[in-house]
Parts: C-alpha cells; structure tokens; sequence
C-alpha cells in the first residue's frame, strides 16, 4: 500500500487542522493506519492510530482529547483531527500502515508515506 500525507500548514495556538492520509492498494480497508510526528532533531514520535475497522483507536498523551484520528475506508483515507494546536505539535506528521494491533514503534511499520509539514506559532 502506498501512502500520501496532506493537509499541512502554518497555523497559530489555538487554531485547529485536518490531515489526511490518501491510500492506494486494495488490502486497506484490512490495515491499522497510523500517525507519527517527527520534529527537528527529535525521533519519530507516535501520536494516534486506529484499527482496521475504525472501531477502536489509541493516542499518545500528549495529543488525547485534542487530537481525533478516523477513516473513511470507502475513500481510503484516514484523518487526523487536530484541535488547539501548541507550538509543540510542530512537526512533519507521517502516515503508516501496517497489519496487527496497536504499536508505537516506528520500527514495527513499513509502508511510510511522504510527510506533511505542521508549524504552530505561539
């Protein structure tokens, strides 16, 4: 599956984005997808991912009650509701897929899609 990450900006505290992550390959639908976040000089960082079935997902703290993950499987895409940004959720912000359960490491995906720029002003 191959996997494209948009949806990026520059936005100020407070202000709120959507990312999308657009898949091609028809074994989606069956995938866990989701998004890592890497800032300067900084690992890749897990922030949220959601279960094949859309039924179930799992965040980082630092982004739970702000940060929404879904997908819509008939479109392929998932997304990342992102609400009251802070300048710390500055970062590229990468999609991923991969088959089984919930895991944060980075290591444990495969399919990486291009990422996409977030920038948060204080």
């Amino acid at each position: 599956v191959q996997l494209q990450a948009s949806g990026g900006g520059m936005v100020q505290a407070g202000d709120s984005l959507r990312l999308s992550c657009a898949a091609s390959g028809q074994t989606f639908s069956s995938l866990l997808v989701a998004w890592f976040r890497q800032a300067p000089g900084q690992e890749r960082e897990f922030v949220a991912a959601i279960l094949a079935s859309g039924l179930t997902t799992s965040y980082a703290g630092s982004v739970k009650g702000r940060f929404t993950i879904s997908r819509d499987n008939a479109k392929n895409t998932v997304y990342l509701r992102m609400k009251n940004l802070k300048p710390e959720d500055t970062a590229i912000y990468y999609c991923t897929a991969r088959q089984g359960g919930f895991t944060e490491r980075p290591v444990n995906y495969k399919n990486w899609g291009q990422g996409t720029q977030v920038t948060v002003s204080s």
